[in-house]
């Protein structure tokens, strides 16, 4: 990637090539979002939500709980600053607590940690399933020879990836729980992209981030590596563009084409020269294959 002076070229504008043309033979190693990306998990923190929210507020005798709160006062907000918004629009006042709060608690933290019951219990009940264009894309890589790794805010992404089927693809994961764990700063900052390349063993300059959200994307477009993807689930092209994204998708498999022509170059050379840069050449290598092996 050029110097953070630079501008950055974009390889899916009018002037560079499809995602189809995309020679991705540099690349080594994908960091990949989870909702919206790789599962639609929006939909059961939604049901988690109303699970929480519609017997409380009932129990309060105030206006109940529907859809449009969601996105009022919840969407794209931490768990604890969704239910303090959303208690505010009922002018419901309570303690703050702190996150060692029982569920059962009557605190903002108390509740939050209610909310997070509900979403594995509706998690449980509901399950979901990845897209299928992002599991063909996801196989594609791994079958490939690159590194994958997720790279979540929420606390629950191991849970998610279980219940998807998809957890046996990655043994790097860094979430919401090891970025509290190992004080690593959250999406808009690059940090956790840049601790998962890490982790993989592999510099960011070698690494593609795949996103949908506008603070992902600009952790990618903020961060030294080789390309962002932009998976457009309603933010829309020009957004994902100006954001950062060097390419954007509607569904993953649109790049298959790319993964397969760095396949079949691969194939007919016995090894590609990008690709099989050595791995001790990164001097984070040995740190994070230690730090794997404890």
């Amino acid at each position: 990637m050029t110097s953070p002076d630079t501008p950055r070229t974009r390889p899916g504008s009018p002037a560079g090539p499809t995602p189809a043309d995309l020679d991705l033979s540099g690349i080594r190693g994908w960091l990949f979002d989870l909702d919206g990306v790789l599962t639609p998990t929006a939909i059961v923190h939604m049901h988690a939500w109303s699970r929480l929210f519609t017997p409380y507020l009932e129990s309060h005798g105030v206006a109940p709980y529907g859809e449009g709160d969601y996105f009022a006062y919840i969407d794209g907000k931490p768990r604890y600053d969704g239910v303090r918004s959303l208690l505010e629009s009922r002018g419901i006042r309570i303690p703050e607590g702190d996150v060692s709060d029982s569920p059962d608690q009557e605190t903002v933290h108390g509740l939050g940690n209610r909310k997070n019951d509900a979403f594995n219990a509706t998690l449980a009940d509901e399950g979901v399933a990845p897209y299928p264009a992002s599991l063909a894309f996801l196989d594609a890589v791994i079958a490939s020879g690159c590194r994958v790794a997720v790279v979540s805010s929420s606390k629950n992404a191991p849970s998610v990836l279980a219940a998807a089927g998809i957890d046996d693809r990655f043994t790097v994961v860094v979430d919401g729980l090891v970025a509290a764990r190992e004080g690593i700063a959250g999406k808009p900052a690059p940090d956790m992209f840049d601790r998962a390349a890490e982790l993989l063993g592999l510099p960011t300059t070698a690494c593609a981030v795949v996103e949908d959200a506008e603070s992902g994307v600009k952790a990618g477009a903020d961060g030294d590596f080789a390309l962002v993807v932009g998976v457009d689930r309603g933010v829309g092209r020009d957004t994902l563009h100006e954001l950062g994204a060097d390419v954007i998708v509607d569904e993953l498999d649109e790049l298959l084409p790319a993964v397969a022509r760095v396949a079949e170059r691969t194939d007919s050379t016995g090894t590609d020269a990008d690709l099989a840069t050595s791995a001790h050449e990164d001097p984070r290598r040995d740190t994070a294959e230690e730090g794997n092996a404890e």
